[in-house]
């Protein structure tokens, strides 16, 4: 990403859960960025970084979604993997019976969420910086706006409130986490998904695991990290989430420097460990 270039777009940050300015060099490999250790709290985030203002202008551009240099895979091409990925988190969520009249999700880029979630909720909002994702996301009939949480309406509650892969991306992850519980309705759900630092997959790789993916990742949550953080804001019954995640195969050769025909791209593997999940709740008022 060509904005690494400019000193005027790095910073760098103490620790963004605990403010510690005492942290360990754990990954140094992706100059001139740098994936650090707080030596207080143990939580993983990218120091030196992109500022915030940097990072937003990058999700605003129109290809972003699409494979430009520093944003993601072409969600075009993962779109069977990523709705396969949706239709079972949705039956998740009918297993642990979460339902209710509203859904919110935060980042639903093109809306393959949103559409999923029709059978389970009559009301569906969505936010996403990208106008391009906004154009498509509203083909799934749901209500989409442009920005983060401070874009809805300001009295506007959920039953259900959900973010996948959007937390490790936040600078603020606290005000991050207190916005999304003030727009959640009394004994409402929240589900937060984000790769998980604690995984297998990252202790094999080292360095090379791909959801090091810079500078777009600057937070990485294990299960006690985040569990924290949500137990903190207020949230309880808080408790591991399924997250199955489908790949197209094309994808994963890529990773290992293999190229595959993208007429390959609707044969899809299912990845276990990938993400980390987990469900709280909002008690009710009295």
């Amino acid at each position: 990403m060509n904005l690494s270039n400019s000193p005027h777009n790095i910073e760098t940050t103490s620790c963004p859960l605990c403010r510690s300015t005492h942290a360990r060099s754990a990954y140094s490999q992706f100059s001139p960025y740098a994936v650090v250790q707080c030596k207080h709290c143990q939580f993983y985030y990218l120091s030196p970084r992109l500022t915030e203002s940097a990072m937003i202008a990058e999700y605003s551009k129109d290809d972003y979604f699409e494979g430009n240099e520093g944003g993601y895979d072409s969600y075009i091409e993962q779109e069977a993997a990523l709705r396969g990925t949706f239709k079972r988190f949705v039956q998740n969520l009918n297993k642990r019976q979460i339902r209710g009249q509203s859904f919110l999700e935060i980042g639903c880029g093109y809306g393959y969420l949103l559409e999923a979630a029709q059978s389970n909720f009559g009301i569906r909002v969505g936010t996403d910086f990208s106008a391009k994702a906004i154009e498509r996301a509203k083909r799934s009939g749901a209500r989409v706006y442009q920005g983060g949480v401070d874009s809805l309406p300001d009295d506007e509650k959920f039953d259900c409130v959900v973010a996948t892969h959007v937390i490790e991306h936040v600078y603020n992850p606290q005000t991050f986490i207190s916005e999304l519980k003030n727009r959640l309705n009394g004994g409402g759900t929240i589900v937060i998904a984000t790769p998980d630092m604690g995984s297998l997959w990252r202790l094999a790789m080292g360095h090379r695991w791909p959801s090091f993916k810079l500078p777009e990742h600057i937070l990485y949550f294990d299960y006690r990290s985040l569990a924290q953080l949500m137990q903190q804001a207020g949230f309880t019954n808080l408790r591991p989430f399924p997250y199955p995640h489908a790949f197209p195969l094309p994808l994963i050769a890529s990773k290992f420097n293999l190229m595959l025909p993208k007429a390959w791209n609707d044969l899809n593997l299912w990845i276990p460990g990938t993400t980390l999940t987990i469900s709280g709740t909002l008690a009710r008022s009295n």
